[in-house]
């Protein structure tokens, strides 16, 4: 598997984990009585904290 391949793997992998983080902590805000906009709000922030630190860890690394 070539270089190129395993940084696009893993790019795919660390935005999926984010969008699913954001797409949780919408849901739980939601059920928590937050209003619709309040429960986007959350899940931006979800999804913009997990990919983040997501990017932080794989950069750390040396992987990309």
């Amino acid at each position: 598997m070539s270089n190129t391949a395993v940084k696009g793997l893993l790019l795919t992998g660390a935005t999926l984990l984010a969008v699913i983080a954001g797409t949780v902590a919408g849901v739980i805000a939601r059920a928590d009585g937050a209003t619709v906009p309040a429960a986007i709000r959350a899940g931006g922030i979800g999804f913009g904290g997990a990919l983040t630190l997501l990017m932080l860890a794989i950069t750390t690394y040396s992987l990309l």
